[in-house]
C-alpha cells in the first residue's frame, strides 16, 4: 500500500444486482423491464450505471505481487543466536489492473509490483496468469504486464486521451479495495491538473471523489463511455482509507508509458525542456507588474538545450506549451514531456509584457557528459553504489535536478557500505575528506586515500548532509 505524505494507493469497481425473476414479474403483473443503454443524460444518470460497468468491467483485473525482503535479527536476539544472520520474510502486494490489448497487455501502478519476484495477474472471470513487466516507470508510477493468454482474445478498455475532462463530469471508479472483491464507485471530477502533489516527481494528476481505498490502485477511472480516462493511484487521508480526496493518472500519461512498452522500450524517454522553472506567485507577479499570477518563470535554462535553441531566456514566463496552458511548474514538466520525442510544438511565453511564440523541438534528455557508470568498490563508504557522472539524462532518469553543476550522482545500491549508511540512488556526492567531487576522476582520487575517517558530503534533494564514518 503507497504512503506518502498521508497518500495511499486507490481503486474500486461495482456489483451488478440480480432482476426479479420473469415468473415473479408475471405474478405480480409486472411489465418486462426496459433493456438499459449507456446513459446520454444527467437524467438518464438516474436510472443506472450499469451499461457503463458492464462495458468497462471485465477488463479490470487483479494484480498481486510478492517479494522476498531480508532483514537482520534483532541485535539483542544475535548474542544469544551467534550473529546476525538475516531472515526472509515474503512481503506481499494487492492491486488492481486494466487489460489495454486483447493478448494480454495489462496497465497498473508501479508500486503495486515494484520489487516483485512474481506477479500474478487474476481476470474477471477469475483465472490466473503469471505476468512478466515490459516497462516500469517509477516517474508516473505506471507499469505495463504481459500474460500469456494464447490466442484468446479478452475484454478490453479503450484508454482515452483525446477528450477533455472537466470539472464536475461523472466518472467510476473500478478495483479491488482492501481484496474483497471487484468494486464498482462513482463520483465526479473534483478537479484536473493537480501537481505537486508529492505522490510522484512526474505528476498531474485528476482529482476525484469516488471512493476509492487500498487495492484500489493501478484499477481504472472510467467516463461515461466507459472508457480509461485515468488510472487511480493515490488518496489523500488521515485514516488510510477514503476521505473523498482520490487521484489518477491521466489517460495522456498511460497512453505514453504503454505506447513505449509495445514499442520494445525497457523505460519510458520523455522530451525534456532543458529550462528551469517555479511557479509565478503573487509576488513575483506583483514585481513583473502582471495583473494577476500566471505561468511559470523560467529560472535558468541548460546550455544547447531544446529552449535555448528556440530562443527562450531566463526570466521568460511560459503560458502554453502545445495550445495546453501551464500554469504551474508542474505542468510545464507534465505538458512538454507528454509531446513525441522529435515533435515540434508551439510555447508562449511573457517578455517584457508582451506575448511571443516560439517553436520548440522535443527532444530527449542530452546525455552528456558521458555516464561513466561503475559500482564502487573497495574499502570505503561508497562500496556497493553505483554511480554516474550527472547529465540531463542521467538526471531525468533519477528524477534530480541537473542544474546544481557537475558532480557524480548514485544510480543504485546494492548493499555494501554504502546500503549500511544509508545512501540512496539520487543521492549526488559532492564532497569526501575536504575534497569536491565534480568528476569520476576526482571520486577516484579521494576514494584511493588511505584515512581512517571519512567525512562524506551527498546532496539530496537540494540539501547537503554530511556525515563521518570510519574506515
Amino acid at each position: 500500500m503507497r504512503a506518502a505524505k498521508l497518500l495511499i494507493p486507490t481503486l474500486a469497481l461495482l456489483a451488478a444486482c440480480s432482476d426479479p425473476t420473469s415468473q415473479s414479474r408475471a405474478q405480480a403483473n409486472l411489465p418486462s423491464p426496459t433493456p438499459k443503454s449507456v446513459p446520454t443524460s444527467a437524467a438518464a444518470m438516474k436510472n443506472s450505471f450499469a451499461p457503463v460497468v458492464k462495458r468497462a468491467a471485465p477488463a479490470v483485473v487483479n494484480v498481486s505481487s510478492k517479494r522476498v525482503v531480508r532483514q537482520r535479527v534483532d541485535p539483542f536476539w544475535e548474542m544469544f543466536s551467534g550473529g546476525g544472520v538475516p531472515r526472509e520474510r515474503v512481503a506481499q502486494s494487492l492491486g488492481s489492473g486494466a487489460i489495454v490489448r486483447a493478448d494480454g497487455v495489462i496497465v497498473t501502478n508501479n508500486h503495486n509490483i515494484e520489487g516483485a519476484d512474481e506477479i500474478m495477474v487474476q481476470l474477471a472471470d477469475r483465472r490466473e496468469f503469471a505476468a512478466k513487466v515490459l516497462v516500469a516507470d517509477p516517474r508516473s508510477d505506471l507499469a505495463v504486464l504481459k500474460i500469456d493468454v494464447g490466442s484468446e482474445k479478452l475484454p478490453v478498455i479503450a484508454i482515452d486521451d483525446q477528450e477533455g475532462l472537466e470539472v464536475g463530469d461523472l466518472v467510476l471508479a473500478i478495483g479491488n479495495p482492501f481484496g474483497v472483491g471487484q468494486t464498482v464507485t462513482n463520483g465526479i471530477v473534483s478537479a484536473t491538473a493537480r501537481a505537486s502533489t508529492g505522490i510522484t516527481d512526474y505528476g498531474f494528476f485528476i482529482q476525484t471523489d469516488a471512493a476509492i481505498n487500498p487495492g484500489n490502485s493501478g484499477g481504472p477511472l472510467v467516463d461515461m463511455d466507459g472508457d480509461l480516462v485515468g488510472v487511480n493511484t493515490a488518496i489523500l487521508s488521515r485514516s488510510g482509507t477514503s476521505s473523498g480526496v482520490g487521484f489518477a493518472i491521466p489517460a495522456l500519461t498511460v497512453r505514453q508509458v504503454v505506447s513505449a512498452a509495445l514499442g520494445g522500450g525497457h523505460e519510458v524517454v520523455r522530451p525534456w525542456l532543458g529550462a528551469k522553472t517555479q511557479t509565478v506567485t503573487a509576488d513575483i507577479a506583483r514585481s513583473l507588474d502582471m495583473p494577476a499570477p500566471r505561468g511559470a518563470l523560467v529560472a535558468d535554462v541548460w546550455p544547447g538545450g531544446p529552449a535555448q535553441r528556440a530562443g527562450i531566456v531566463q526570466g521568460d514566463i511560459i503560458l502554453s506549451i502545445n495550445g495546453q496552458p501551464t500554469n504551474d511548474e508542474g505542468a510545464v514538466t507534465y505538458q512538454f514531456g507528454a509531446l513525441r520525442t522529435g515533435q515540434t510544438a508551439p510555447v508562449v511565453v511573457l517578455r517584457d509584457g508582451r506575448e511571443r511564440t516560439v517553436s520548440v523541438r522535443a527532444d530527449a534528455p542530452a546525455a552528456t557528459p558521458a555516464p561513466e557508470e561503475r559500482q564502487i568498490q573497495g574499502a570505503n563508504p561508497l562500496t556497493g553504489a553505483t554511480v554516474a557522472n550527472l547529465s540531463p539524462a542521467i538526471a531525468d532518469r533519477l528524477g534530480v535536478d541537473p542544474f546544481g553543476g557537475r558532480g557524480i550522482v548514485v544510480t543504485a545500491v546494492v548493499g555494501g557500505a554504502a546500503q549500511r549508511v544509508g545512501l540512496r540512488p539520487g543521492d549526488i556526492v559532492r564532497g569526501i575528506n575536504g575534497r569536491e567531487i565534480r568528476t569520476m576522476g576526482d571520486l577516484t582520487t579521494a576514494l584511493n586515500a588511505k584515512v581512517r575517517v571519512w567525512q562524506v558530503t551527498v546532496e539530496r534533494g537540494g540539501k547537503l548532509i554530511s556525515a563521518q564514518f570510519r574506515a
